[in-house]
């Protein structure tokens, strides 16, 4: 959370901060079984039961409550992933332990997951552009430093950082998104399957 919204926080009253974790959970509920084009003020209104003047009250557009979701969403995520990251050893442990701990961290919160997923393939800015591209960046940059903390330290093999950070990032997004199509996907047994295939895909070869 930006310094910014958390001094918004702290100005609203502990209503008005349930209230607006209210109206995001109900857009998650309504976007993940509506999807993007049937979700709106009025639908996530109807679904909590109230006007669509208190959700407006509360965010003036839709816009604002799905940016609230999503963002509030990778926080969380983050505060999950930071102990595993830091507790690991060495670049390759620190690497595993990211995508493990996310793919678990989504794995406990479909529903959320389902409406970040959307948002995130549908909502464009005032600019045109997909939403969210900035904060992806960030998470390619930071598994990049790692891998060249590693390289650098002879236990990762050479190759582009940011190249196989990308892939990283997309063969996760990739067994995430067959796990929610069919939630019967063993997930579980596909990260390992993952976190294993990285792994051997990364380490520097013993002599």
């Amino acid at each position: 959370m930006s310094t910014k919204q958390a001094g918004a926080e702290r100005r609203r009253t502990f209503t008005e901060t349930a209230r607006r974790a209210q109206i995001v959970d109900a857009a998650a509920q309504v976007m993940a079984t509506e999807g993007y084009s049937g979700t709106s003020i009025a639908r996530i209104a109807s679904h909590l039961g109230i006007s669509k003047g208190v959700i407006t009250y509360h965010f003036r557009t839709k816009d604002e409550i799905l940016r609230e979701l999503v963002l509030r969403f990778f926080d969380e995520g983050w505060q999950h992933m930071e102990p595993a990251v830091d507790a690991a050893t060495g670049a390759r442990g620190k690497i595993l332990a990211w995508v493990g701990s996310q793919l678990e961290f989504f794995s406990r919160h479909r529903t959320r997951f389902l409406a970040t997923g959307e948002i995130m393939a549908n909502h464009r800015g005032a600019d045109g552009q997909l939403a969210f591209a900035e904060e992806l960046d960030e998470e390619v940059t930071a598994l990049s430093g790692i891998i060249v903390r590693g390289q650098q330290d002879g236990e990762l093999r050479e190759f582009d950082p940011r190249t196989i950070a990308t892939l990283i990032v997309k063969t996760s997004s990739a067994v995430l998104e067959t796990w929610a199509a069919d939630p019967q996907t063993d997930l579980q047994a596909q990260s390992a399957a993952l976190l294993d295939f990285i792994d051997h895909a990364i380490a520097k070869e013993k002599p």
